[in-house]
């Protein structure tokens, strides 16, 4: 939201009063006080406006600005549910300035002129921006009370603006950027990956993956100057990035408060790591997730002959499948949401779960959202029950968008939640595994919330509580590290309640392209997992796509085969030729065994995104920050910390992506290659850009049919290019520490020391030839180098080059 018309002046009935002077100081325990006035003279005034702001730290590492115009509001506010420890704070407030201090980070306050200005172990961050001698924290107001909705649409698909939100005050905050610096996250955007020169609103849509819309706003960000910022505020708020001030992130919000934090760190993986301690880390999926999930699509005719079809089809072709996922027509056309299987189509649903659960060992999902259609029988229980969501009428709020008729869920209503909880637990008893949480964007700001919450802070927050009421109950009912989701929509903190998915993507390469930017987007955003449509989701992908886009797919943490009005089982793509998709049924199996193998190097990449909150699939930006060009990539990047993928988006296999400095081994091929450069190469459907970094230690399982197995037994430890030093943490399948490695080379002696449990242990020592002097273990050729047998009792390995 734009305020001024250039550097100089106002847009028209717009007025502003910054913050000019520290007039006043008050350290308490866990906070300090500024009060602040938009003047710079040493003079009693009174009147205003002037601010008054509260500055504490909720985390070691992270400040906090509170600022206010006006504290009287009794508005019941939405809030993010913040790990909030009150941190004590090193305060040295002295003639001229006040030092503000929280681990290794600290703001600096000076008192007149005004200025903030945020440091890292007393390395600058970035300060609040100054003009004219003002500190660019303001209140506004406006003449025109439709300001807001005159530069947003809160609308719901296109309607118009509802009455109820007239507003004319403001609150702004504008924080330098410099030169060369780089602006990253605010959620699962689709637009330019590197946000400067855009502006973002953070006002969860249902618009695909196409535009500027999102359906996880995060108003966080980070950039390469190592410090992220959030905006604390679960509304709509509006970010202008070096594009109404081209060096600065200009962030704004209705009303008379804003409260923003900088989350400061040593890279940016650390300032991930801090902001997720405040905001949650992501949970940790159960192992059995990260297999191949597979659906009956959307709009499809779908009923028990078609689901056994496909199930079997997987089998009889040895593709290892894991999940299927029923969508919305395993219910009656527009009841949904009624939670009762269409016995026209599914007769008997009892007897078909325990099939595919017992004999084709498959977990169960199915598809769920917030809302009950008119038709629903739950419709009357839920109105009767006083459970949706009504208008200022006490009416119940309805809409003909998705269901006839339909209401939505109040979950700001314990009693409502419960209800909810209730309908899906005797799904879960019924042999279901869990739950496809579509929707929760399209939330209406013309209603009343049980609990009184303002319905503009509302629209954004809903996502949380919905999701979480469903989340819980799965923790509950399953236990700890054994609950998922396929989230579509969030907010901050939705990050705990993994996996989510990137949305409606059109079936060509540019919306597969878009389709990783966003969730690139969403990882550095303080998400850990993410998935996305599989070949995608609107039209049918030629066979090319769908054959490049299962490779991506099943190179990303989460892997689904879904669509809209079409299948998505590989024997219905074929190329010119071929009568049963025989290559695509060849890519999906290899690719699908192919992660299957990788499960012990990759699920233990995602037992540290639940520890730490840095993702598991990572842009590069996050892995090489002192690379230049990594900066900008955004179609390729890091699964774990030791593994490149760049998916390839042309039909003819042409790909070009960049390798950073170093010796890099093809995981598939085993051809090394040398980086710091662009590289063009050309690939097959069978293989793409897959590349191991040097001194590193990949653990390959033994299993390439299911994803959660005993991933001790029988593992192969792959060394790549070892030339310092390596480590690897294995962890099993349940996410507990199993073994440790360490590899260190001494001018060609090598040691290589174990701790923990392994049988049947090997070391693949890529590219090289042979060893000599050899203990622990013992040799045999292989062909992609030397294969050792490590002894039974995981005794050092030493050997020399």
């Amino acid at each position: 939201m734009k305020f001024t018309k250039g550097y100089w002046v106002n847009r028209y009935g717009v007025t502003n009063a910054d913050a000019v002077q520290v007039r006043e100081v008050k350290v308490e325990n866990d906070r300090v006080y500024l009060y602040t006035v938009p003047y710079a003279m040493d003079m009693r005034a009174m009147g205003g406006p002037v601010l008054e702001m509260f500055v504490s730290s909720p985390q070691p590492d992270i400040i906090r600005v509170e600022a206010y115009h006006f504290m009287g509001s009794n508005q019941k506010m939405p809030a993010f549910e913040l790990n909030d420890l009150h941190c004590a704070l090193e305060v040295e407030d002295g003639e001229k300035e006040v030092s503000i201090k929280s681990g290794d980070t600290k703001l600096v306050v000076t008192k007149n002129p005004c200025g903030f200005t945020y440091y890292y172990k007393d390395k600058k961050l970035t300060s609040v921006g100054d003009r004219f001698g003002h500190a660019m924290i303001s209140t506004i107001k406006t003449e025109n009370d439709r300001y807001l909705t005159d530069q947003m649409e809160f609308g719901i698909a296109g309607d118009k603006n509802p009455e109820n939100l007239r507003c004319n005050s403001f609150m702004r905050v504008q924080m330098d950027l410099d030169i060369g610096e780089k602006v990253y996250g605010l959620g699962e955007r689709f637009t330019p990956f590197v946000k400067n020169g855009q502006s973002v609103e953070t006002w969860n849509e249902d618009g695909g993956t196409c535009s500027e819309i999102s359906y996880k706003s995060i108003p966080f960000y980070v950039t390469n100057r190592n410090y992220g910022v959030l905006v604390n505020d679960p509304g709509p708020v509006s970010y202008e990035i070096c594009s109404e001030q081209v060096t600065r992130v200009q962030f704004s919000v209705p009303g008379e408060k804003i409260d923003f934090m900088v989350v400061g760190g040593a890279d940016m993986k650390q300032v991930l790591e801090n902001y997720t301690n405040l905001s949650g880390k992501p949970a940790l999926p159960p192992a059995w997730t990260f297999g191949l999930w597979l659906t009956s699509s959307f709009t499809t005719k779908y009923d028990e002959e078609t689901v056994m079809e496909f199930v079997n089809g997987m089998a009889e072709r040895h593709i290892p499948l894991h999940v299927f996922h029923f969508d919305c027509y395993w219910m009656k056309e527009n009841e949904w949401c009624n939670f009762d299987w269409d016995q026209a189509m599914f007769p008997d649903i009892d007897h078909q779960l325990e099939v595919m659960k017992k004999e084709k060992n498959l977990k169960i999902c199915v598809w769920i959202n917030s809302y009950i259609g008119q038709k629903s029988p739950l419709f009357k229980e839920a109105k009767d029950l006083g459970y949706l969501l009504k208008k200022p009428n006490g009416d119940v709020w309805q809409g003909d968008l998705w269901q006839a008729g339909m209401g939505l869920v109040d979950f700001t209503n314990p009693d409502a939640c419960k209800w909810y909880q209730s309908k899906l637990r005797k799904l879960l008893d019924q042999g279901v595994d869990c739950f496809k949480t579509d929707f929760g964007e399209r939330i209406p700001v013309d209603v009343v919330y049980y609990d009184g919450s303002d319905p503009v802070r509302m629209h954004n927050y809903y996502t949380y509580l919905y999701n979480k009421c469903v989340f819980d109950l799965l923790e509950a009912y399953k236990g700890k590290n054994e609950a998922c989701l396929f989230a579509r929509s969030a907010t901050v903190g939705g990050q705990k309640f993994p996996v989510h998915w990137g949305g409606d993507c059109s079936s060509n390469y540019a919306s597969m392209s878009e389709s990783l930017r966003g969730g690139l987007s969403l990882c550095l955003s303080g998400f850990g997992f993410w998935s996305h449509d599989m070949s995608g989701f609107e039209g049918t992908a030629p066979a090319d796509v769908y054959k490049r886009w299962a490779a991506f797919g099943l190179l990303s943490t989460h892997s689904r085969l879904h669509g809209s009005n079409s299948y998505r089982v590989p024997w219905l793509f074929s190329k010119e030729g071929e009568q049963n998709g025989e290559e695509s049924v060849a890519v999906v199996k290899k690719f699908s065994e192919l992660k299957c193998t990788l499960m012990p190097y990759m699920f233990s990449a995602a037992v540290n995104t639940h520890k730490t909150g840095v993702p598991t699939m990572r842009a590069m930006v996050l892995e090489f920050p002192g690379d230049i060009a990594c900066e900008d990539l955004d179609r390729q990047y890091m699964l774990g910390d030791s593994l490149l993928v760049a998916p390839v988006f042309t039909k003819d296999g042409d790909v070009t992506y960049y390798l950073p400095d170093g010796k890099w081994t093809h995981l598939l091929s085993n051809e090394t290659k040398v980086g710091g450069r662009w590289m063009r190469e050309n690939y097959d459907f069978f293989s793409l850009p897959l590349l191991a970094r040097e001194n590193s230690i990949i653990a390959i399982g033994a299993n390439n049919q299911e994803p959660d197995y005993d991933y001790g037994k029988d593992l192969t430890l792959h060394v790549f290019e070892l030339s310092d030093k390596a480590s690897a943490k294995i962890t099993d399948s349940r996410g507990n520490d199993m073994l440790s490695v360490c590899a260190k080379n001494e001018g060609g002696r090598v040691t290589i020391h174990f701790d923990g449990r392994a049988e049947g242990l090997k070391v693949l020592l890529r590219n090289v030839k042979s060893v000599s002097n050899l203990t622990g273990a013992t040799a045999e050729a292989h062909e992609f180098g030397t294969l050792l047998t490590v002894n039974a009792d995981l005794g050092d390995v030493t050997y020399t080059l």
